[in-house]
């Protein structure tokens, strides 16, 4: 033994006597961090489809052949404004004859006022019997019911002729076009939409947790944890963000039992007309969270169903902890919440490459 130890070390010697290095063992250095509290805002993001507040299916009331069609798809409208118009020779016509029946029941109902009104003063008079007062008077209250029934007649076919001319009832943008200038319509018939965007609703899913912890109000009183929401954006699927922020003004009363999550709607003005009905993109919802213990998700080791990260201690050597950890949806970071302490020092990167207790260089 003695004489193979002193061969090697001769043969080390010969080698460095020649210029060769005798190859060194490899050191890796980690990054470290050390532990502090601090306040962070977490992106809540959720999946949402963009609605008008006031989407309106456009369908006409009455019946015959369309004549015009006074409006472009995407076009934005007013409210008042001429959508389509539908023949209204026939509801022009039916509005006269209402009003010639109208004029004739008001005739007759002038007649007999004068007679009942002559029959009053004779009978007052003595002239003539109760019977022909009573008889005069049911004639005269005969003409006004009739008056009265010519009047809504007519009024009913004023308003057939004015539903010829179908106008928007919200200010918004027209959808796409169902319906071509000579088409045979009825109440039945879908013409268009107009969607009103004068505000968008964003309708999204949230679970009743989420609401608990982060509304800071019970879910049993609506309208403080409305209150209790910040203010939030919208996503584009390009990633682009809409320019005003909203808030949730809506949350369904009853929890989806096969999801167990509410509806949500959040309501963005869009004076602008950018935002359409249908537009699919995500609600971010932001809530602050003060004095946690924040990590990189990559100083985080999972094993099976454990996280753990290593500590560095006094000895510059690296120790496992387990610790308990809560995702933040969207971000690089994780939030620890046990098993390790403020000031503690460990490996960020690189730590899955660590070796329990294996010297960590600074």
């Amino acid at each position: 033994m003695k004489i193979k130890h002193y061969l090697l070390y001769a043969a080390a010697v010969l080698l460095t006597a020649c210029g060769t290095e005798i190859p060194q063992a490899e050191q890796t250095s980690y990054q470290t961090m050390t532990i502090s509290k601090s306040d962070i805002t977490l992106p809540l993001k959720y999946s949402a489809t963009l609605k008008g507040t006031a989407d309106v299916t456009i369908r006409p009331q009455v019946s015959g052949q369309l004549m015009e069609v006074c409006i472009t798809e995407g076009q934005q409208v007013k409210k008042g404004d001429v959508l389509f118009r539908i023949d209204s020779r026939d509801a022009a016509l039916e509005l006269q004859s209402a009003e010639a029946n109208l004029l004739v029941a008001q005739a007759k109902e002038s007649s007999a006022k004068l007679e009942y009104e002559s029959t009053q003063n004779l009978y007052t008079k003595g002239i003539v019997s109760k019977y022909l007062l009573d008889d005069a008077e049911n004639s005269y209250k005969q003409a006004k019911a009739s008056v009265a029934q010519c009047r809504a007649t007519a009024d009913r076919a004023r308003v057939n002729l004015g539903y010829c001319t179908i106008t928007s009832p919200v200010d918004g943008v027209i959808g796409s076009l169902s319906v071509y200038a000579g088409d045979q319509v009825n109440s039945s018939t879908y013409m268009t939409m107009v969607s009103g965007n004068a505000k968008m609703y964003a309708e999204f899913s949230v679970s009743e947790s989420v609401l608990e912890e982060r509304a800071n109000a019970d879910v049993t009183d609506n309208n403080k944890m409305l209150a209790g929401f910040p203010d939030v954006t919208f996503l584009f699927k390009s990633g682009n963000e809409y320019g005003r922020k909203g808030r949730i003004t809506s949350i369904t009363g009853t929890v989806d039992k096969t999801t167990g999550a509410l509806t949500c709607k959040a309501t963005f003005p869009n004076p602008d007309g950018i935002l359409y009905s249908g537009i699919q993109g995500t609600v971010v919802i932001p809530f602050d969270v003060q004095g946690v213990m924040v990590v990189p998700q990559n100083a985080v080791v999972r094993l099976q169903d454990k996280s753990l990260v290593y500590k560095v201690a006094a000895d510059s050597c690296a120790y496992s902890a387990i610790v308990d950890i809560v995702s933040i949806p969207s971000a690089r970071d994780l939030v620890v919440t046990s098993g390790i302490e403020v000031g503690d020092v460990i490996v960020t990167e690189g730590a899955n490459n660590v070796q329990e207790g294996q010297r960590v260089l600074f």
